[in-house]
């Protein structure tokens, strides 16, 4: 049978009570004085209705046996069904029970029903069993309790085999026993068999409409729900709370707006009293639907403000990466669970805080609230996005002593995590000891060696992905057509391009397309680019422009990267990066007054660009620099650190390159701008601080300019030290005077 078997100690305990009940000594019910046993027997009845713990029911037991009413069926009955009600293992009731000799169907009926009212329900289906085997006869009262239980833990054998009885009974036209069906099948994700069995019901109320309702919301087919709902309405049912509750969370998984609209002013029209669990279905229905505005009104007026709502609104402030907001309501909740301090560590995973995610975890643990998968995913994804590498291992640790290390998300989140941080070989150690690999898996490797430019091992794997069986999906070639475009493999990258659709038939998507402008326009195959472009089978997006006119300013091509330029800001007219392309290609050709022109009109539209910054661990520690930062407590000693190294990369031949400056400045000023980057600040730290032999990791969220590209490599060379810097597009390992990328980036 189905749920957990009562433990070895409750058993025990229970037999061990029994025993000393059935050892007491019996009085049985005096036959010359009827009237006193019927007082007696009302008084026992009275103190089990009145009982308030299990203890005091198995007193009064205890009474009903020395008093001789050990077969009085009403007080057996009574019993059953009161210690249903108070303990916390069923047992105890059960064996009472089987004091009744030959119980009649009506009173197995009414046990029937307390169990599956009961915390376990798996119960009812052991009872069940028992009246099969001994014969005791089922009615049509029977059924009901039954099949709420087999809904209640997806019992569908159990419900099959119930259903065929009750049909071969002649019940199964009986409303009740049909919504039971209805029930069963849709809580065991047949949708479709409660669909018919719904279907052919000649009477259906509020509580079958509702379970079909939400039968098609569990199963995901949200629409489908809609529609039954409008179904509803004009059959004539009136939908109570629960059925409105769960319509409007089906607007809100399917993110239709518009009709979680409709039914909040049909409640209003309704003149429905708003209690807390329909406020709390209004609240987070907007809140899914991206409707903040209104979720907040009706947040405010919502005194007090429950667990569920608030995190909903946690949740939906996280997504739309309003971490303030969701911190401010998390901060005032009271009461807080694992799924709402998962829901604000995924906040800050997926914006520009993942420290914050990492510290709140710690503040979760600490609160005694354990992580699940969940929790776990959001915890590393934060990590991968920092990028610190100490972090990474104490979290990889964490995961495998915890229960997590055979779960095969987590593994996979591990390796995008390690390859991330900079430890592509961890990542494939990761890899290479899993059991059991699906296409994530595949995916996330091939990606990892790409960032890491070891396109020949990431094409190696991508065979070897198919030779084990494992079919690519969109993000597998993405991941194999950036591994080219960053290695300049073109004649590969055509073939691989040209196999999604004859080998595999996926048709490319727009950043399939963008992975092959780039790939063309970083080999100065730009007339090929821009030929691909315009013979895509639907319009160009943003990627596919921005790659073009990427591949124009490293080539400074002025007149095509104005055109791509032009393309891309009327599909996106504040597009930042646009802007400082087009800036970067005007100032590369030393055309002022062109580079004047653009940043006076990204000043007009009130446009900013991105803010350069970069990142780097020392002792569990993270440290962020901007461009000619001053406010680190070591500052002093880092621009005099900074001094000391130019010095000694001048002796050879470091000049800085002043080329990818935007403004018009003299050649010293301009020599100062790109000495201050923010990445060779974070490497004075670096130097200053990492012991010798250690790598350096640096993370930066732009990409490395030409003049920190050659700084990394000569001071790899002078001071004889392993740098890692990631920046936007991919990782670069400088070691001996030489990147892993080979200058091609």
């Amino acid at each position: 049978m189905r749920g957990a078997p009562p433990s070895l100690t409750e058993k025990a305990e229970t037999e061990n009570v029994m025993a000393t009940i059935n050892q007491t000594p019996l009085a049985f019910p005096s036959r010359q004085n009827p009237k006193s046993n019927n007082l007696r027997h009302h008084h026992l009845f009275s103190a089990l209705t009145s009982a308030t713990n299990l203890a005091q029911l198995k007193q009064i037991h205890a009474q009903i046996l020395r008093s001789g009413f050990d077969r009085s069926t009403s007080l057996l009955l009574k019993l059953v069904v009161s210690t249903c009600a108070f303990s916390s293992s069923l047992d105890y009731a059960l064996l009472v029970f089987n004091q009744i000799s030959e119980p009649e169907s009506h009173i197995c009926n009414r046990v029937l029903r307390e169990l599956s009212r009961s915390h376990e329900p798996d119960r009812t289906l052991q009872l069940y069993q028992r009246m099969r085997r001994e014969g005791i006869g089922l009615d049509r009262f029977s059924f009901p309790p039954l099949l709420k239980a087999s809904a209640r833990v997806s019992a569908l054998g159990e419900g099959l085999e119930i259903h065929g009885l009750s049909s071969k009974l002649g019940f199964d036209s009986d409303p009740f026993i049909q919504t039971g069906f209805v029930s069963v099948y849709a809580a065991c994700g047949r949708i479709f068999e409660a669909r018919l069995m719904f279907d052919k019901m000649s009477h259906r109320d509020v509580v079958t409409w509702s379970i079909i309702i939400d039968g098609y919301c569990q199963s995901g087919l949200y629409e489908e729900a809609l529609l039954l709902f409008d179904e509803m309405k004009s059959s004539g049912v009136e939908p109570d709370k629960m059925v409105l509750a769960t319509i409007l969370s089906a607007c809100g998984r399917a993110g239709n707006l518009d009709y979680g609209k409709v039914i909040h002013e049909y409640i209003s029209d309704k003149n429905a009293s708003m209690d807390s669990h329909l406020q709390s279905a209004l609240i987070t229905m907007y809140s899914n639907c991206g409707a903040m505005d209104r979720a907040q009104l009706l947040f405010d007026k919502m005194s007090p403000k429950n667990l569920v709502v608030s995190t909903a609104m946690v949740s939906a402030y996280s997504k739309l990466g309003k971490v303030e907001v969701a911190r401010s309501i998390f901060n005032q909740m009271v009461e807080k669970d694992l799924v709402c301090w998962s829901a604000m560590i995924s906040g800050y995973a997926e914006t520009d805080w993942p420290q914050e995610g990492l510290k709140l975890f710690d503040e979760m643990r600490a609160s005694g609230i354990k992580p699940d998968q969940v929790t776990m995913l959001s915890v590393i994804s934060s990590c991968a996005q920092l990028g610190a590498m100490d972090q990474a291992k104490w979290i990889h640790t964490f995961t495998d002593e915890n229960g997590f290390g055979d779960i095969l998300p987590v593994n996979n989140a591990l390796i995008d995590m390690y390859a991330k941080c900079g430890d592509v070989n961890g990542a494939r150690s990761i890899f290479d000891r899993m059991p059991r690999r699906n296409v994530v898996s595949w995916t996330s490797m091939i990606t990892a060696l790409a960032m890491h430019g070891d396109a020949d091992n990431a094409l190696k794997l991508f065979e070897g992905m198919k030779d084990d069986g494992i079919k690519p999906n969109q993000v597998t070639f993405v991941g194999v057509l950036y591994a080219c475009s960053h290695a300049g493999l073109v004649e590969k990258g055509r073939q691989v391009f040209a196999s999604m659709i004859e080998e595999f038939n996926i048709m490319p998507k727009h950043e399939h397309y963008g992975c092959m402008v780039d790939l063309l326009g970083r080999a100065n195959l730009l007339r090929e680019a821009l030929e691909l472009v315009e013979a895509m089978p639907f319009p160009p997006n943003v990627v596919v422009w921005g790659s073009l006119l990427a591949a124009c300013r490293v080539h400074g091509k002025v007149e095509l990267g104005e055109f791509a330029a032009k393309r891309l800001l009327q599909l996106e007219p504040d597009h930042d990066g646009a802007h400082v392309l087009l800036s970067n290609i005007y100032a590369k050709a030393k055309r002022w007054d062109e580079v004047g022109a653009v940043r006076n009109l990204m000043k007009q539209r009130g446009i900013t660009k991105e803010r350069g910054w970069s990142r780097i661990g020392i002792n569990s520690e993270i440290h962020e620099f901007v461009t000619a930062d001053r406010k680190h407590r070591m500052t002093s000693m880092i621009y005099k650190k900074l001094d000391e190294i130019v010095d000694e990369l001048k002796l050879v031949g470091y000049a800085p390159d002043t080329c990818s400056v935007l403004v018009d400045l003299d050649e010293e000023e301009k020599k100062e701008v790109v000495l201050w980057h923010s990445e060779k600040l974070a490497l004075c730290l670096g130097l200053m601080s990492v012991a010798k032999g250690s790598c350096i990791h640096i993370v930066k969220n732009l990409r490395v300019c030409e003049d920190c590209h050659t700084f990394m490599k000569l001071v790899s060379k002078v001071f004889e030290r392993e740098i890692i810097v990631r920046d936007r597009t991919r990782f670069h390992h400088y070691k001996f005077g030489m990147c892993s990328c080979k200058d091609y980036w």
